[in-house]
């Protein structure tokens, strides 16, 4: 991977260049002063990210304690003070070992992670100055952030926060449609003493902190803009002016969509579709951009004991390979115990997606959707680097014995197989046997590749072909 001050490589630029959104002049000439940069600026500034294709979103805080769910306090309509008072003095992390999480972290394949650094409950993981509401001030006794982030940059990976713009516990957040009280009549009636004004300073207090007291931090996700009536957008954050704020103290990073500034390209760096699979590259505009999709082993973020629903290792691995082939990345997330560490359940399938990353990434990393010149075959997908020019075939379901690529007579020049480095044998229509044309119901321009029976002992073989 180049380092970030190296000049993009021309095929790695033009596939940067060419997903992100396109700027008229008009369009310039109405991007804030401190927002304006050029379209090769912007590709070198994602260069990481895009290249990196997989991560880790890490979801923990006071709601490890309750352990059903991180919206416990929305779904149960707890007020604040009880929530504090059931919880806050029980949260003890004896166990939180943030060397662990990074190298879990780096076993399973990923290259950056982002973590909770305040959810909605209000609670900051951090010693802010503005907030007694932190895990300093818990039996944790101490700040939870430094140790992360010291961790997960030894380990080599990417380090970023996400920050919630809504705040559950803070005295000024107007009670709304989304707010674990909104259906006390004696609560929305205290919004008459509440000033958003004051939550907005809050906000960018907080932010600064994070961002000034801890080095460079590669990416921040925030979450999350409802605008309307009971809700709350791009007013009532001060969205431009977060993330002008955000722009001055960390120029370099890389920021999400949910600020309601979607309708600026200026205003996100990424899109974000969550806990579903977008059916092709996601567009704005008709125009491809960078995206992410975040996605749960099972249906919550925070640490829920008692959900059952986790997907299966295969399933994960087949989620990464999809999101790549349609030129996106993971973020797949982890839920913390509320003693620090990993459920058993996560780290089994961190180890299973470990496993076939360790031979296989070179289909992950750095690559992207294939040439449209390249057919999907029935029961796969498919992923390419633009740099190295190789094409990899994801097997879904194990085929027997033939495997038909429609129209890549000709643009093939090796085949084998990624985990093992073997070579797979194949042929065209026109150069099989004649016992073989008696069988073959491939189209001229076909190629035959020849498998094995028996499967390989790997999760979701892949094929690398290299290309003419």
């Amino acid at each position: 991977m180049l380092q970030p001050g190296n000049n993009l490589p021309k095929t790695i630029l033009l596939l940067l260049l060419a997903i992100l959104p396109f700027t008229t002049f008009a369009q310039q000439q109405a991007t804030p002063s401190w927002a304006r940069e050029t379209a090769e600026e912007k590709a070198k500034r994602m260069q990481w990210w895009t290249e990196a294709r997989f991560g880790m979103f890490i979801h923990w805080g006071l709601y490890a304690v309750p352990a059903r769910h991180e919206w416990v306090q929305y779904y149960e309509q707890i007020p604040p003070e009880e929530y504090k008072a059931r919880y806050f003095d029980k949260f003890n992390p004896d166990l939180y070992d943030p060397k662990e999480w990074a190298a879990q972290a780096k076993a399973a394949g990923m290259k950056y992670v982002v973590l909770t650094a305040r959810h909605h409950e209000g609670f900051s993981l951090w010693d802010t100055k503005y907030s007694d509401f932190k895990a300093p001030n818990t039996p944790a006794g101490k700040d939870l952030i430094k140790p992360y982030l010291d961790a997960f940059r030894e380990a080599g990976l990417k380090v970023g926060f996400y920050y919630s713009l809504i705040d559950w516990q803070h005295p000024d957040f107007t009670i709304d449609g989304t707010h674990a009280l909104r259906n006390s009549k004696e609560a929305r009636a205290t919004n008459s003493n509440r000033d958003m004004d004051k939550y907005r300073q809050f906000m960018k207090n907080q932010l600064t902190e994070l961002l000034t007291k801890y080095g460079k931090i590669d990416q921040l996700f925030l979450d999350y803009s409802y605008p309307g009536p009971d809700g709350k957008g791009r007013q009532d954050w001060d969205s431009e002016g977060l993330l002008k704020l955000i722009r001055k103290h960390q120029p370099h990073i890389i920021v999400n969509d949910r600020m309601d500034l979607n309708d600026v390209d200026w205003g996100w760096d990424y899109r974000t579709p969550e806990q579903f699979m977008p059916q092709e590259w996601v567009k704005d505009n008709g125009r491809r951009v960078p995206w992410e999709t975040c996605q749960t082993f099972s249906g919550s973020w925070g640490y829920h004991r008692d959900e059952n629903t986790w997907k299966s290792t295969n399933q994960l691995i087949a989620m990464l390979i999809e999101t790549v082939s349609k030129g996106g990345n993971l973020l797949l997330n982890v839920g913390p115990t509320a003693r620090g560490n990993f459920d058993a359940r996560a780290t089994e399938r961190l180890e299973g997606i470990g496993q076939w990353m360790k031979y296989n990434n070179r289909a992950i990393y750095g690559c992207t959707q294939a040439p449209e010149e390249f057919q999907k075959p029935d029961n796969c997908f498919l992923t390419y680097n633009p740099e190295t020019k190789r094409l990899y075939v994801h097997l879904l379901q194990w085929p027997f014995k033939t495997l038909y690529l429609p129209g890549y007579k000709g643009k093939v020049k090796y085949a084998q197989f990624l985990h093992d480095g073997s070579e797979i044998k194949y042929t065209s229509r026109s150069n099989a046997s004649a016992s073989e044309h008696m069988a073959i119901t491939a189209g001229e321009n076909d190629l035959i590749v020849h498998l094995p029976v028996e499967k390989p002992q790997v999760e979701i073989p892949v094929i690398e072909l290299f290309l003419e």
